[in-house]
């Protein structure tokens, strides 16, 4: 077994290698939970997935959607969505006024990528600006795309999406300035193909999302759990700051506050009037609600765990049971995901069908990936469950990553009231049909465990 110090020596020999440092990945995960690469190592991912991205898989997608040149256009300190996954792992942001510009010669001749700035935008975007030469950057733009005499200009401009909607009223006024006007009608929104290029996933990505989405789960198990939580002391606001605590220890990043909630045998009258942060006891029905960001990919998840009473050796088997039904409601709504179908209409059916077999359900599923509420088709929201205009008309397509987000209402006799099982796992669609990316939680996780629960 190698060492984690030959590991990161031999990572640093394979840079361009991405299957090669996974494969470490694995074998230094069996020497310490949860591994998390270096920041080197993460970088050399990064760009080697952006890298594989730009050649494989934005061709097809601009073919798909019609255009034949696609302009990208951002100012630092007001970046536009799309150009923060266009960006080398070493830049954090737009650098002065970044401009991009991908142009598609025709199926037989490998796709352009310019950069119109003074270097390289990474390994693929070359410079294509000599302030020397053409002192007016955006003069230049407009040079480069006269010359190329696009048929179809996309342009970051969308009605439904904020992700495609990045290029601002000055930029998109500057542009028309610089382009003839003949070219000036070519101009048309490209949210389809930023949604396309935001929402799919590659195969390489999805080598890697298992191990994100475990780190995930790995973090959610040990913040559940007597090494975190000390019944009658703890309480939920340290857990989630534990949470944060954890997430910056191993290096990682969030892209919303963690959070932790409890439902308990007691009148809601009562238990609505008790000072916050709450003080978790034996009994409780804990929830949390975890994302990370990692190699520039997020994660999403809400879990349940349940504090044993002193003569309580497992989970009582009423709340095993309304658990179990969030699970069936999950196994519903997936079983709806077909290609082609949209959010809305997938949403339709599942509803109908929990509530045939006498479920309360409430959907509120949404795209993952470059964003923690990604790009793609929404499956609801938790206050329109008849429908979600526009970007629940978007229909499904393969090989894009979903948050299976939804809760159902279940009634507790033991407790002489409603609970809600609000559950929240990542999955991935492809041609095969759903799967989770890391699996999902089945069982409520019982505090302690119960290894540790004396007999």
């Amino acid at each position: 077994m190698h060492s984690a110090c030959q590991l990161e020596q031999l990572i640093k020999s394979n840079m361009r290698n991405v299957i090669f440092i996974l494969s470490l990945a694995l074998v230094l995960h069996l020497q310490a939970q949860p591994l998390v690469l270096s920041q080197r190592a993460q970088a050399t991912v990064v760009d080697e997935l952006l890298e594989d991205r730009l050649k494989n898989l934005l061709p097809g997608l601009m073919r798909r959607e019609g255009f034949d040149m696609w302009v990208v256009i951002s100012r630092e300190y007001n970046e536009d969505p799309v150009i923060r996954t266009l960006l080398p792992a070493t830049w954090f942001a737009a650098r002065r006024t970044t401009m991009l510009l991908v142009f598609d010669k025709g199926s037989a001749q490998p796709m352009e990528y310019l950069a119109v700035a003074r270097y390289d935008v990474g390994k693929v975007f070359k410079r294509a600006w000599d302030p020397e030469a053409q002192p007016d950057q955006w003069a230049q733009l407009g040079k480069l795309i006269s010359e190329r005499n696009p048929k179809k200009i996309g342009i970051n401009k969308a009605p439904g999406y904020g992700h495609a909607d990045g290029l601002t009223s000055n930029d998109y006024d500057r542009l028309m300035e610089v382009l003839p006007k003949k070219l000036q009608s070519s101009l048309v929104s490209a949210e389809k193909l930023a949604v396309s290029w935001l929402e799919a996933r590659t195969e390489k990505e999805m080598v890697i999302y298992p191990q994100i989405c475990r780190v995930a789960h790995e973090i959610i198990a040990e913040g559940f759990s007597d090494k975190v939580i000390q019944p009658g002391v703890t309480t939920t606001d340290d857990v989630v700051w534990w949470y944060r605590e954890r997430i910056r220890e191993l290096k990682l990043d969030t892209w919303f506050q963690p959070s932790v909630s409890i439902q308990r045998e007691e009148e809601e009258a009562i238990f609505s009037k008790r000072a916050q942060p709450l003080v978790i006891m034996p009994g409780d029905l804990l929830h949390v609600d975890f994302g990370i960001t990692y190699l520039r990919l997020n994660t999403d998840t809400q879990q349940h765990a349940y504090v044993l009473k002193p003569d309580e050796k497992s989970v009582p088997q009423f709340l095993k049971d309304a658990f179990a039904k969030g699970n069936r409601l999950q196994d519903i709504l997936t079983g709806n995901y077909k290609e082609g179908k949209t959010g809305n209409q997938i949403l339709q059916e599942s509803r109908q069908q929990a509530l045939q077999e006498g479920l309360r359900p409430s959907i509120y599923t949404h795209p993952i990936g470059f964003h923690g509420h990604a790009a793609g088709t929404t499956v609801g929201m938790w206050d329109m469950q008849g429908g979600v205009p526009y970007t629940g008309d978007y229909p499904l397509h393969s090989g894009t990553a979903y948050s299976i987000e939804l809760n159902v209402t279940v009634a507790v006799t033991e407790w002489k009231k409603d609970i809600k099982i609000q559950l929240e796992e990542d999955g991935y669609f492809d041609k095969t049909g759903f799967r989770y990316i890391d699996g999902r939680q089945v069982e409520i996780i019982p505090i302690p465990r119960p290894s540790t629960i004396n007999r």
